[in-house]
């Protein structure tokens, strides 16, 4: 910063600006943490339930002046009408209850991320990921509706699948989708167990604890219907070597 400020890049106004700059930015409802960006490779986004429309769209207009883009997650359609008057920018993907705002970034590499469904159920959480990851500038492959009870249409994919530096499984019912590509594929396994399913299902706990007690090694679980902690943690993988 010392030898910037000698060559005039910047100015005393922004050397003191640096200084003094907590990364984060206090909305009196909410403390923006515009600096997890710079800290951790990942920025702060904006889970919507429990949040009015106005409170999400002042966080995002704070991450999106000072990131340069900002997302939201689980977003309603209530709260998208809200958005859009305001951020005439954003985006949104219905499906996977995204708001976005800003451009995408191209990926910066030729390795992808597949994220695979085990039903056409399981789509919005994938889309939940797949968008993610686009967020964050990765590449991204999707593979719907090959789950066990056709496993055909997974083996048909399975070049597809051999390609990816790690694979998101997701699946309700029984939660078998992720053992079945561990025991295939020697690529790292995140499965996401969701909410859908029968009522011994118990909304999702049932693929929980079938993924957890996995007897092919090489999964991980994130929680139920999480497929944004999948998309980031596929990210931080994929980035880390």
């Amino acid at each position: 910063m010392l030898l910037s400020l000698q060559r005039g890049e910047l100015s005393i106004d922004e050397v003191v600006e640096r200084i003094t700059d907590r990364g984060w930015y206090d909305l009196g409802f909410a403390k923006v943490d515009y600096g997890r960006l710079k800290r951790v490779r990942i920025p702060e986004f904006v889970f919507c339930p429990g949040k009015t429309p106005e409170e999400i769209i002042a966080i995002l207009e704070h991450l999106y002046k000072t990131n340069g883009k900002a997302l939201a997650t689980r977003a309603s359609p209530e709260v998208w009408e809200a958005v859009k008057e305001k951020l005439p920018d954003a985006v949104y993907y219905p499906k996977g209850r995204i708001i976005m705002v800003g451009n995408l970034p191209q990926p910066k590499t030729e390795r992808y991320i597949a994220v695979v469904t085990g039903g056409t159920s399981d789509i919005p959480i994938g889309e939940e990921a797949v968008l993610t990851l686009r967020f964050m500038g990765d590449k991204v492959k999707e593979i719907y509706d090959v789950g066990i009870a056709g496993v055909h249409r997974l083996l048909d994919n399975i070049e597809h699948l051999q390609g990816a530096s790690a694979i998101i499984a997701i699946a309700g019912m029984e939660g078998a989708l992720p053992s079945l590509l561990a025991s295939l594929l020697g690529k790292p396994i995140i499965a996401v167990p969701t909410s859908i399913g029968y009522g011994a299902s118990f909304g999702g706990l049932a693929p929980l604890l079938a993924m957890l007690n996995s007897c092919a090694p090489g999964v991980a679980v994130v929680n139920i219907d999480s497929g944004f902690s999948a998309a980031i943690f596929a990210h931080l993988l994929l980035h880390s070597f």
